[in-house]
């Protein structure tokens, strides 16, 4: 039984991550391979694609086949979706609430020192990037929201561990010229970044 290319043909199928479950499940029950010998034939998989414009990453649900980066310029030209732009204060309130989580709205906004307006959090628990985890213990009960696998799998992170420290996000704040002014968040509304 060839293992190394039944996973590479299911991964390739796939429209989303596929887990080490799910690769072993695709075996029959009498041969089915142990998730070492899965996990191995995926890093040959892996090594396969070493030098090619696609490679096989593990992100949090799972694996996939991506474009590498170096090679999205020209994918994207392909595709007729515009690329989303997202507001800057959309982009600082998931980036509190990856890095600070679980975490209120009080929170974020004592953080970014501006309210946080419902339209930024409904459009982060539409788009699936954060999720409500549960209600502090404090009069009002509000909600303390968390990332979620999608968030890691669109950002094609594996776990929370791999966000960059925020050291290195100041020192590129730092050599971008970037500054943090009083700005109120209507005025960061109009900041679109694109992702």
């Amino acid at each position: 039984m060839d293992i190394k290319g039944v996973i590479e043909a299911v991964i390739f199928a796939a429209d989303k991550p596929v887990t080490l479950a799910q690769l072993q499940a695709c075996f029959p029950e009498f041969s089915r391979p142990e998730k070492s010998i899965v996990r191995a034939a995926l890093y040959e998989v892996a090594g396969d694609y070493r030098e090619r414009a696609v490679e096989l990453k593990e992100v949090a649900s799972g694996f996939r086949f991506q474009v590498r980066k170096e090679y999205s310029a020209w994918v994207s030209r392909l595709l007729e979706e515009r690329p989303t732009k997202y507001s800057r204060a959309l982009l600082e309130t998931l980036a509190i609430i990856a890095y600070q989580q679980p975490a209120t709205r009080g929170s974020i906004e004592d953080i970014r020192g501006v309210n946080v307006s419902t339209t930024t959090i409904r459009t982060l628990l539409d788009r699936g990037w954060i999720r409500v985890v549960g209600h502090k213990e404090v009069p009002g009960k509000p909600a303390l929201y968390a990332t979620t696998k999608e968030f890691l799998d669109n950002f094609n992170l594996k776990s929370l561990n791999d966000l960059p420290a925020l050291r290195e996000l100041e020192i590129l704040e730092e050599d971008s010229g970037l500054t943090r002014n009083g700005s109120t968040e209507t005025e960061n509304e109009t900041d679109e970044v694109t992702l």
